[in-house]
């Protein structure tokens, strides 16, 4: 039987974890019962984004943003609330209802584009492993050079792509449009314009995989030293972005949950060969240098954020080190120091550190694959267990060259280059054992390299500009307004002595004069009569206003002054009540005296219906002596 809308979108949001989601695009750290990042809606550098997941909402105390799984995915996806609900109805394989059964265009394309690629990868495995060619036995001794057996050609699927220019092409076309094949990276047109011909030709190929498993891009390696480039990856794509992809996480996203750390390499044979020996929580970017999003997708898998740097050894490897550490801090920035120090005085609690970098650098001048195939996996193993932390590294390629400056000006130079390694070392007790360990090195007074990072840390800081953060824009909000607000906030109370019955005889309607709260008043005593807590009322709620941001918000402060009622008994939950109550009407009371009296002066010169509003005066007075000895 099929679902209703509300149905389908129920067990959605069931299957959504607010945590998960957000982590897709934000960095989160745990605090108590909570999660903070920096927003993803302005700038900041002070964490002001809050998680809540037994609520599942979000909250910016910076900009004023809030909403639920389903509101963050739209805002920071830019996708139309339907669009979102049919997607996800299709991830989690449920059915929508009749009316809905029709998918957009942009869907079926993008699954078209994944089904070709995937018959692409299999097509290519199937040549290197059952066929006969010259490229063939090409490909198969570049493998086993490589110390790569069939067993690891067919976990990744790897396969060859022939010389012909239409060989691919000429298969697939029976069931993809041109349009999907070019999409999809698979071919190209012909330089003569006269139909497509294969992207990739003489090349081993390595199929990309999401963190899904689903094929959506290739690598393509030269088989012959006369090919250019090296390497020729696909293009970006509506199913391929390399910036937020990372190639063996799927296979390896298990392994880095259960080792709690994630080693960053180079290449795709580098993963290859560490995978295939054991070391399977190893990835690496697609053709294209580390990025913020890389690190916030694998942030979600590791709980410590133990990130292991396992790059080439040349010149060229050490670069890539110092570009990738510097783009992990600029992605943990603000969510608290990076690990610094390795002795046990120093505490180590995850909590302490926003993540902890280590550098993987093998001896003898070999890189990760070559280590491995040469050395042994279980010798690399070993490294990666004595791995340095980040500093460590960094002080230790620092002292390799300190025979090269021997005279004053030689070193004052030498130490400026490295200052601001020391600069970022915030503990003071850290910083002074790093501090001694290179003037001991260098034979440099100790206190005057304290004093020169003293002076520039000091120039900095006050040279800083002011960080820019964007607040929310608030408006003057009246005292009744704020008394309405606190009023209708007590529905959301998580423990609330009251059911939501009873709290609903307490309020009544009349106590709303602002329209967007007496919307949702209205909404509420509609959903009370079918939901069983707080969870799932807030649940309904957002789910009801996603199309308006603007009510969601409301709804966002509204759930923040329900947190300032919790634990408290009965009696003090029926004067929070009581008290807004009084207020509201002493509000209502000032407005309408206010009212008279203008009305009043503007009859000042006609005494008979100046008499009648003095009257009118006379009775609301009386009217309101009356309600207050009722109510008290």
């Amino acid at each position: 039987m099929a679902k209703t809308l509300e149905e389908v979108i129920a067990e959605i949001k069931n299957r959504l974890d607010i945590v998960d989601v957000v982590s897709e695009q934000v960095i989160l750290k745990k605090n108590g019962g909570r999660y903070w990042g920096l927003c993803p809606f302005h700038k900041e550098k002070t964490p002001s984004f809050s998680v809540n997941p037994q609520l599942g909402i979000y909250k910016c105390f910076g900009c004023g943003a809030g909403g639920d799984a389903l509101s963050f995915i739209m805002k920071t996806k830019n996708i139309e609330f339907m669009d979102l609900i049919k997607e996800l109805a299709q991830k989690y394989g449920i059915e929508m209802p009749t009316n809905f059964q029709k998918q957009n265009v942009s869907k079926n394309l993008r699954n078209e584009m994944i089904s070709a690629c995937e018959k692409a990868a299999m097509y290519y495995h199937d040549l290197l492993i059952h066929q006969t060619s010259d490229e063939i036995k090409a490909a198969n001794n570049y493998l086993t050079n490589r110390s790569i057996s069939r067993e690891i050609i067919d976990k990744f699927t790897l396969g060859i792509a022939p010389k012909a220019y239409t060989t691919l092409y000429d298969i697939l076309k029976k069931d993809f449009s041109d349009e999907v094949l070019e999409k999809a990276g698979l071919v190209l047109p012909s330089k003569e314009g006269k139909g497509y011909i294969d992207r990739f030709r003489g090349r081993i190929i390595i199929p990309i995989q999401n963190e899904n498993g689903d094929y959506v891009a290739f690598g393509a390696r030269a088989l012959y030293k006369d090919q250019n480039p090296k390497y020729l990856n696909s293009s970006d794509s509506l199913i391929y972005n390399k910036s937020k992809l990372l190639y063996g996480l799927y296979t390896a996203k298990e392994a880095i949950k259960e080792e709690d750390g994630v080693i960053l390499m180079e290449g795709y044979f580098d993963v290859i060969s560490a995978q295939a020996h054991g070391i399977e929580n190893a990835v690496a970017a697609c053709g294209t240098a580390l990025t913020p999003d890389h690190i916030k997708l694998l942030s979600r898998y590791t709980k410590s954020r133990r990130i292991y740097l396992s790059f080439d050894t040349d010149s060229a490897g050490q670069k890539a080190t110092n570009r990738g550490a510097t783009i992990i801090r600029e992605a943990f920035e603000g969510l608290g120091d990076i690990k610094q120090f390795d002795e046990s005085y120093i505490s180590t609690s995850n909590d302490k550190y926003s993540c902890e970098i280590r550098v993987i650098s093998p001896p003898e001048g070999k890189d990760p694959d070559e280590f491995i195939r040469t050395v042994g996996a279980e010798s690399f193993k070993k490294i990666i267990k004595n791995a340095p932390l980040l500093i460590d590294f960094q002080v230790n390629n620092f002292l390799k060259h300190k025979k090269d400056y021997k005279t004053p000006q030689e070193k004052t130079k030498y130490i400026k280059e490295f200052l601001p390694v020391l600069l970022e070392i915030h503990n003071e007790i850290i910083r002074t054992e790093y501090v001694k360990m290179v003037a001991d090195a260098l034979n440099i007074d100790e206190e005057a390299l304290e004093n020169e990072i003293r002076k520039i840390s000091s120039t900095n800081t006050s040279v800083a500009p002011q960080q820019e953060i964007k607040k929310i824009v608030t408006k003057n909000v009246s005292v009744s307004e704020k008394a309405q607000k606190n009023l209708l906030s007590v529905f959301l109370v998580s423990d609330s002595p009251f059911t939501f019955t009873q709290i609903s005889e307490m309020i009544d309607n009349s106590h709303f004069s602002n329209e967007t709260l007496i919307n949702v008043k209205s909404t509420i005593d509609k959903l009370i009569c079918t939901v069983n807590n707080v969870k799932e009322l807030i649940e309904q709620l957002y789910t009801a206003y996603i199309e308006n941001p603007e009510i969601q918000q409301v709804l966002t402060d509204l759930i923040g002054i329900a947190e300032t009622f919790t634990n408290l008994s009965q009696e003090d939950f029926q004067s929070v009540i009581d008290e807004n109550i009084r207020r509201i009407r002493r509000c209502k009371w000032e407005e309408e005296k206010e009212k008279m009296r203008n009305l009043y002066k503007n009859a000042d010169e006609d005494e008979t219906e100046a008499l009648k509003i003095q009257m009118q005066i006379r009775d609301k007075i009386n009217n309101r002596i009356k309600s207050e000895k009722i109510n008290d």
